[in-house]
């Protein structure tokens, strides 16, 4: 029986990516976005189904899986993707900018696992897929609230397979490192704060150094791969770094020191920038 696959944040990026690798390999794609009217390549696909779906309003996600159970009757996978970075020094950040990034991130995620525990309840079966991050597990400078969202979903997912355990529905947490999509460019948010300037020598070359990594990463289609296996595996295993920059930075972080790893962090993230003494 084919199965079905449930995405969010189906626009673009590893979302996009995912829908067409699971198209392709024959499932059925429950592929949400908060405007598919606007999209136009997915629907060549016969087993591709767009729904709107906004993680922020609950309403269109209870209505968005109605639809797809609708349309294939059932729902194997639910791929919690849609998310985005919101970046920059800290004390720039306005309270609703923060609010924002744990709404989209953390609240909106929990809002579309909340309406789907019913469904795969009923069925004895399910598997729900959060897309956290390797900065869930580590840090880097000027991502404090993009990391404290990522740190939050490896939380929840950890805590939340223990209960959902009997019901024999499985939690799994892919976590990719640096990926070339717009993360680095139109879907980032930068805090600004007019006529503030104290960190501008350091915002500079933090945000440069780290742009550069996105700019050499690989693209969203190795994140897609990592998002099949999670879906596909037999085995228990709950985290999936995605790339083998991820699976490094982690190993490193697990054999070193903290004061170690912090070092090597700032010597590559803060590389041209000098402390004042």
């Amino acid at each position: 029986m084919k199965k079905t696959i449930f995405i969010t944040g189906a626009s673009s990026g590893i979302g996009r990516a995912a829908v067409e690798l699971f198209a392709k390999k024959g499932w059925n794609v429950a592929a949400t976005m908060r405007s598919p009217e606007k999209e136009q390549s997915l629907q060549s696909f016969e087993n591709i189904r767009l729904f709107r779906l906004d993680v922020t309003q609950p309403e269109t996600i209870t209505e968005a899986l109605k639809s797809a159970l609708k349309a294939f009757g059932d729902v194997d996978v639910l791929v919690n993707n849609a998310g985005y970075g919101a970046v920059g020094i800290f004390e720039k950040a306005e309270p609703n900018q923060i609010q924002k990034q744990f709404d989209t991130n953390v609240f909106g995620l929990m809002n579309v696992t909340r309406v789907f525990l019913p469904h795969f309840r009923k069925r004895k079966a399910g598997r729900i897929i959060n897309i956290s991050s390797v900065g869930g597990r580590i840090t880097f400078p000027v991502y404090s609230v993009y990391h404290a969202t990522k740190w939050a979903v490896e939380g929840f997912s950890e805590s939340l397979q223990f209960e959902l355990r009997p019901f024999n529905i499985q939690v799994k947490l892919v976590e990719p490192a640096a990926i070339k999509t717009d993360f680095y460019s139109r879907s980032k948010d930068v805090f600004q704060k007019k006529g503030f300037t104290d960190y501008d020598t350091y915002e500079k070359v933090t945000l440069s150094n780290a742009n550069k990594f996105g700019d050499e990463a690989p693209g969203p289609e190795v994140v897609a791969q990592t998002i099949w296996k999670a879906a596909t595996s037999r085995c228990k295993k709950m985290r999936y770094p995605s790339s083998s920059q991820g699976k490094m930075l982690l190993m490193i972080r697990k054999i070193i020191p903290l004061r170690w790893f912090l070092f090597l962090i700032r010597s590559t993230v803060e590389k041209g920038f000098k402390a004042m003494e």
